[in-house]
């Protein structure tokens, strides 16, 4: 009896094992890649009076970048942003999204979800070159372009095809598990829009990373907890700003602030990726 138990121990611990070798293997390979233009960088701005509504930064200027980004996860993609349109004045990119990714071999109809921080125009400028894609994007947000006069400031001309039944939205009240593994979060992190999340990227090489979205523009308004005057809701802005930095503590993560040209350098230069 004690041999036929100790048999059965053994092929269950073997069978086990074989389980979890055989999910390692099945593990879909996860990278992360920054678009090289997403906008025109302008010289650098003074930040005291439009980013900071306690005044807090005297005379700096900071060089704003504009950035999105492409997550593969297995053979499915996400894009993060989209950065201004082709057609904006002074800041419009040299290269549209679609070219770029056209030099990762990859084509509009691959990309399954498009997730977006939120409304303003330099993150959504060119989103209605993913007419088959699946809107991620925050509720309160999403509210706001739906409206039938959106107010000023809610980039919604782009979000037609949406807005008309015509493409698939998933509007968030709270956190999203893209691909249902746990690898790819977008966070609720309301405040600068009323439904303004941020991303966390769990990567095998680098380990996870943070993507901001507006949640801040600089890093001193990081450090500081800076909330500009034009933020829907200081109280909301300083609550995920917390919630942000005990993620970014308890996860180990590389933090990407998205406007900040400082943070470029935190990931490959593209058309290479993170993994």
């Amino acid at each position: 009896m004690k041999k036929t138990l100790c048999l059965l121990l053994i092929g269950a611990c073997a069978n086990a094992f074989i389980s979890l070798s055989a999910l390692a293997q099945t593990k879909p390979e996860i990278s992360l890649t920054r678009l090289a233009d997403c906008g025109t960088p302008q010289v650098p701005t003074e930040v005291n009076q439009r980013f900071s509504d306690t005044y807090s930064y005297g005379g700096l200027k900071i060089q704003f970048v504009f950035s999105c980004y492409l997550i593969k996860h297995g053979d499915r993609y996400m894009m993060w942003d989209t950065g201004h349109s082709m057609r904006a004045p002074l800041v419009a990119p040299k290269v549209s999204v679609v070219d770029q990714l056209a030099q990762l071999g990859v084509k509009p109809e691959q990309i399954q979800f498009v997730g977006i921080s939120h409304y303003h125009a330099d993150h959504t400028g060119q989103i209605d070159s993913f007419p088959q894609s699946t809107l991620l994007i925050g509720k309160g947000d999403w509210d706001a372009i739906a409206s039938p006069k959106p107010a000023p400031g809610v980039n919604a001309g782009p979000f037609a095809h949406w807005v008309s039944g015509g493409g698939k939205v998933e509007s968030l009240p709270a956190d999203k598990d893209v691909f249902g593994d746990g690898s790819v979060l977008i966070l609720n992190t309301p405040g600068h829009t009323p439904g303004h999340h941020s991303l966390l990227v769990k990567l095998n090489e680098m380990g996870n990373v943070l993507i901001t979205g507006d949640l801040v523009h600089f890093r001193e308004n990081y450090e500081t907890n800076g909330v500009p005057w034009f933020n829907v809701s200081r109280a909301d802005t300083l609550a995920s700003i917390d919630r942000f930095k005990k993620i970014a503590a308890n996860s180990k993560a590389t933090v990407i602030i998205q406007h900040d040209a400082r943070d470029v350098g935190k990931l490959p230069a593209f058309p290479a990726a993170a993994k």
